[in-house]
C-alpha cells in the first residue's frame, strides 16, 4: 500500500512540474505573439496547474484510512476532482468560443508566428510525454483522478498540436501573401480547440457524476465477482443481492451467500472467508463483505421432492 501511495504521489509531482513549465512557456509566448489561441491554451494551463495542486491534496486525503465520520474512507474525493476538472474545462470551452466569435467579427494580426510555432511544438512534446507517464501510473494504481489528469494532458497535447498547425498555416499564408486569410486562422483554431475540449470534458463530468451517485463498478469488475463465485459453486446453494460501488480507486462489494441449512457456522464462515479472500485478490483496492444466510428450502430440488445435493 505504501509503495502504491508513493507511485501516485510521484505522478502528481510530475503533473505539477509539467504544468508549471507549460505555464511559463505559454505566458512568455503570449506576450510575444499576442494570439487568442495561445491565450486560451494559457487559460487551460492555469486551470491545469490549479487542478494539479488540488490533485496533490486529493490523493493525500484519499489515502487516509476510514474513520468514525467517513466509514468508507475518503476515496470519493478523487471522483470530486474528476467532476471539478470537467466543469472547469467546459466553462473554459464556452468562454473560448465566445472570444473566438468576437475575434472573427473583429480580426487581429498575430505577431511572430514562428515563435508561437516553436513554443507549441514544445507544448506537444511535454503534454504527450506527461500523458503517457501519468496514464500508466493511473492504470497501475486504478486511480480515477490520475486517469483524469492523464487524459487532461493528452487533451492538451492535441490542443497544442492544433495550435502548432494553425501557426504553420499563418506562416504559410503570410509567405504566399494571403494576409487577410492568415488573420482568420487564429480564431478558427480557437473554435476547433473549444470543440476538442468540450466533448471529452462532458464525458469526464458524466462519469464522475455517476460515480458520485454510487453507480455499480465497471463491467470487468462485476465479471471478476461472477468468476470467483463460479469457482466456488459446489460449496454454497446460491447467491443474491450483489451490491457494488466505488469510491475513487477503491471498490466495495457486498454479497449474500445461501448456505446449506445443515452446515455449521464454523464451516459456513470458512467458505465465506475463502470466497472473500479470492474476491479481494482478483480486485485490487477492494473491500468485500459476505453475508451468510441459511437455505429456506425453496429451491427446485425441494419443490420436486429431490434430494438436496448439499445434504450429508
Amino acid at each position: 500500500m505504501k509503495q502504491n501511495n508513493q507511485g501516485m504521489m510521484l505522478a502528481v509531482r510530475v503533473s505539477l512540474v509539467c504544468n508549471a513549465i507549460l505555464f511559463i512557456i505559454k505566458a512568455v509566448t503570449l506576450v510575444i505573439v499576442d494570439s487568442l489561441a495561445v491565450a486560451a491554451d494559457l487559460g487551460i494551463s492555469v486551470i491545469a496547474l490549479g487542478v494539479s495542486a488540488f490533485l496533490y491534496y486529493a490523493i493525500k486525503m484519499s489515502n487516509k484510512p476510514a474513520d468514525t465520520f467517513h466509514n468508507y474512507g475518503y476515496g470519493k474525493i478523487e471522483n470530486v476532482t474528476e467532476a471539478i476538472e470537467g466543469v472547469i474545462l467546459i466553462g473554459l470551452a464556452v468562454a473560448m468560443s465566445f472570444q473566438a466569435f468576437m475575434h472573427i467579427i473583429r480580426v487581429g494580426e498575430i505577431n511572430s508566428p514562428l515563435v508561437g510555432f516553436i513554443a507549441s511544438i514544445a507544448g506537444v512534446a511535454i503534454n504527450f510525454w506527461g500523458a503517457g507517464y501519468i496514464l500508466k501510473l493511473g492504470e497501475k494504481h486504478a486511480s480515477p483522478a490520475l486517469r483524469a489528469e492523464g487524459l487532461h494532458f493528452r487533451l492538451e497535447g492535441f490542443i497544442s498540436l492544433s495550435i502548432t498547425l494553425s501557426f504553420a498555416l499563418v506562416i504559410l499564408f503570410n509567405y504566399l501573401g494571403l494576409l487577410t486569410t492568415a488573420k482568420y486562422v487564429d480564431p478558427v483554431a480557437t473554435l476547433i480547440v473549444s470543440v476538442i475540449i468540450t466533448v471529452p470534458s462532458v464525458n469526464l463530468l458524466r462519469k464522475a457524476f455517476m460515480k458520485l451517485l454510487d453507480a455499480s463498478i465497471e463491467e470487468t469488475g462485476q465479471m471478476d465477482i461472477v468468476k470467483v463465485l463460479v469457482s466456488h459453486f459446489d460449496k454454497y446453494c446460491n447467491f443474491n443481492n450483489i451490491k457494488t460501488r466505488s469510491a475513487g480507486r477503491k471498490r466495495f462489494v457486498d454479497i449474500n451467500l445461501i448456505m446449506p441449512d445443515h452446515l455449521s457456522v464454523k464451516n459456513a464462515h470458512r467458505i465465506a472467508s475463502a470466497i472473500k479472500d479470492d474476491l479481494k485478490s482478483s480486485m485490487a483496492e477492494s473491500e468485500v463483505i459476505v453475508h451468510i444466510e441459511p437455505c429456506v428450502k425453496d429451491c427446485a430440488f425441494t419443490k420436486d421432492n429431490r434430494k438436496c445435493p448439499y445434504a450429508e
